[in-house]
């Protein structure tokens, strides 16, 4: 009985999905039915419903996987009166970067996301840490594996495998900064047993708290390890605590495009002087070079201490030269190196914006803000490019007080044809500027013709309403 059912619900379907009457198939219920058309057509509504509901039940998939819930993150989420405007930011865009921005913004005044607006992929490496149990959760739902639970206590060498790689790069990183030495020493015994990707990740945490306590650790890493990145990486950290490779023919072939001369009559200063480079294949020699050496090697090729060669160095006077120097120092200088060429730069008539920007990741968070606002006083850096230094979340406080915003509404002003589209400066401003300069910036703005609904002003907005509750690190 069931099956002849079954069969005539198909015929029955189809007719309904069709438009047309179906109660004239369903003989096997014509008593029940009745005579009346339209009364039949209900009753057999009924009937099929309470079948459909009771007899027939589909069966899952055999890959069918339950998955654990979307994990609760130690911050919470934007405010509700605040989503639509995330969600449009987040839609308006195809790169990745700017949605980072948007996250590490939210992240810096104690929020994120909801998890219906934005997730991260288990790649994205540059989100903020608190994000890591949805990354992981992600991998898991990816992945054909058997979910198991992550591990709630603190990292050990006991629970190490028991953590998801995002959770545990998140607790190996919380440790470093609380307890570098104890971080040092879990790493130690578990490194070696993590694919080379992962190696270079976990090891990338010890740029913080780096000290001499973590050289022979690195140059274990530097003599044992299989993998030529993670080795390179090694010696990047060894040469940032003053033990770079042994100064050899290449650096001083380095040193023989520079010579170091002293100038002035009663307070006498050294400065380096660049040799004058006649041929392309020699300025690829060069960079070749720098690409080669630590700052400490270079310097002491030029008879020079480190912090010496960056207050001897006469900046602009060769600008592939500068941008050598600006990477051999990211990669292979101190934290106090770094900070000493950020602030000799600075320092110049025209500084080298793009240059500070590539140092600044390297710098406080505070120093980032005070270059950004030195260099918006420059006339040659846009707000683009003072994110790009202060990062995300500078908080300065008055950035269109700047050459820079006057240079915006000069822009906004002009009446002649050529199109000027704010978009990407107002966006970068948004994020950089402080709680009180994004609503005294809305008030300009609206004063100078655009719009309070304008989207370009997105980001103003939601940095004017959102309330500075303090990221938990």
């Amino acid at each position: 009985m069931a099956k002849a059912i079954i069969d005539t619900m198909g015929t029955v379907l189809t007719r309904w999905t069709m438009g047309t009457t179906a109660a004239p198939a369903a003989s096997i219920w014509h008593a029940e039915l009745g005579a009346e058309p339209n009364e039949a057509e209900l009753r057999l509504l009924a009937l099929s419903g309470q079948f459909l509901s009771v007899a027939v039940s589909a069966d899952p998939p055999a890959d069918l996987r339950t998955l654990p819930d979307i994990p609760v993150l130690a911050l919470p989420t934007l405010p509700e009166a605040l989503r639509s405007l995330s969600r449009r930011i987040l839609a308006s865009t195809n790169e990745t970067r700017l949605k980072v921005e948007l996250v590490q913004f939210l992240s810096a005044r104690g929020w994120t996301t909801h998890p219906a607006d934005w997730m991260p992929p288990p790649s994205a490496e540059d989100v903020p840490d608190v994000y890591a149990p949805w990354r992981d959760w992600a991998e898991i739902a990816a992945s054909a594996d058997t979910a198991r639970q992550q591990a709630r206590d603190a990292l050990t060498a006991e629970n190490w495998e028991d953590y998801w790689p995002a959770a545990r790069k998140a607790a190996l990183a919380e440790l470093r900064r609380r307890d570098p030495a104890a971080a040092r020493t879990l790493l130690e015994a578990k490194l070696a047993n993590e694919g080379a990707d992962a190696r270079l990740r976990l090891l990338g945490l010890f740029a913080t708290g780096l000290s001499d306590a973590d050289i022979p650790f690195l140059e274990s890493i530097v003599t044992a390890d299989r993998a030529p990145k993670v080795k390179a990486l090694a010696a990047t950290l060894l040469a940032r605590l003053g033990r770079g490779p042994a100064a050899g023919e290449d650096v001083a072939e380095l040193a023989g495009f520079f010579s170091v001369k002293t100038k002035g009559l009663l307070r006498r200063s050294r400065v380096i002087q660049f040799e004058t480079i006649k041929t392309p294949a020699q300025h690829q020699r060069r960079s070749a070079l720098f690409a080669n050496v630590d700052i400490a090697s270079f310097a002491g090729a030029l008879g020079l201490a480190a912090e010496e060669l960056i207050a001897a160095w006469t900046w602009n006077s060769d600008r592939q030269a500068d941008v050598a120097l600006v990477e051999l120092l990211t990669r292979t200088g101190s934290n106090e190196f770094v900070a000493l060429a950020a602030n000799a730069m600075i320092q110049c008539d025209a500084p080298d914006i793009a240059g500070l920007a590539t140092l600044a990741p390297r710098l406080p968070l505070e120093q980032r803000s005070e270059l950004a606002t030195k260099a918006l006083m420059t006339r040659r850096c846009s707000f683009e490019m003072a994110k790009a230094i202060a990062a995300p979340m500078g908080q300065l406080p008055n950035p269109l007080e700047t050459p820079t915003g006057a240079l915006l509404f000069a822009e906004l002003e002009r009446s002649d044809a050529t199109p000027y589209n704010p978009a990407a400066e107002l966006h970068a401003l948004g994020l950089i500027a402080s709680r009180a300069a994004a609503r005294q910036a809305l008030e300009h703005l609206n004063r100078a013709g655009l719009p309070q609904g304008d989207p370009r002003l997105d980001m103003l907005r939601i940095n004017a309403a959102l309330e500075d509750i303090g990221a938990k690190q």
